[in-house]
């Protein structure tokens, strides 16, 4: 199965031209998963401690006009999270797009930074706690949503659940990078599944610094099978769900809790 992650600006006078690239590199690569990293769609709101309606509604409706171009990606399933407000309550909310089945809201993002430049929790509240997989036409695949990569409970939960694919789209800035790609081999290690990763990337009128570097690594020893750059900025791999499944059976998977 050929898998993308991606790094995508959040800078919106440029964000055309990258799309058609990562389109063109989809296509080229036949691509069947296409991760795309944590509200892509529009500005990233939480630079701002202040909470502002009009930006928010906004957002909202740029991601409600791009996720009706996903078509552009078809016939891959593509994940990311998009910004949804249900009666007075506002999320971050997981899905995953298929062609002919549009979108499935999956998991709303549930532990949410508030420090400068991600305002999480000022914009947004958490969301209901629930970490259930979903069967996709694609693999088993459990959401992780940027910070909650960092709680190993649930990747592990996961892996006793047997998702073949740990999905992590972020928005994480440039000096944190590293530390970032340990998180995703842990959570490959604690699972027993591929961990896949897409992230915002540049710099941002609003002041933002994000650190691209998507990756995929693989399900048994956490190895990194390949990472983005700014001048390689679309990934695509072919990978082996029997590996995910192989991988569940032995150590570190096995121990009981």
């Amino acid at each position: 199965m050929k898998i993308t992650v991606c790094q995508l600006t959040n800078d919106f006078e440029i964000f055309e031209d990258e799309w058609q690239r990562l389109v063109a590199h989809a296509g080229e690569a036949e691509s069947q998963v296409v991760l795309l990293p944590e509200m892509p769609f529009s500005p990233w709101l939480a630079q701002s401690n202040e909470f502002d309606a009009s930006r928010w509604r906004e957002a909202v409706e740029n991601h409600k006009k791009w996720i009706s171009r996903l078509n552009e990606l078809a016939p891959a399933i593509v994940i990311s999270t998009r910004p949804v407000t249900e009666g007075s309550l506002r999320n971050n909310l997981g899905y995953i797009w298929e062609q002919g089945m549009g979108v499935r809201d999956i998991h709303a993002k549930y532990y949410l930074p508030d420090e400068p430049g991600f305002w999480e929790a000022s914009w947004y509240l958490r969301g209901d706690g629930n970490f259930s997989p979903v069967n996709t036409t694609k693999g088993k695949i459990g959401f992780l949503i940027c910070t909650e990569l960092w709680f190993n409970q649930h990747a592990r939960q996961y892996g006793k659940d047997g998702v073949h694919f740990l999905v992590c789209p972020r928005a994480t800035p440039k000096p944190t990078a590293n530390k970032w790609v340990a998180g995703g081999q842990t959570a490959a290690v604690v699972s027993g599944a591929y961990c896949l990763s897409s992230n915002l990337s540049g710099i941002t009128p609003d002041g933002g610094d994000f650190a691209g570097v998507g990756w995929i690594i693989e399900p048994e020893e956490g190895k990194i099978l390949g990472l983005t750059s700014s001048e390689h900025p679309f990934l695509t791999l072919e990978v082996d769900l029997a590996r995910a499944e192989k991988a569940k059976k032995t150590y570190p998977r096995y121990v009981r809790d």
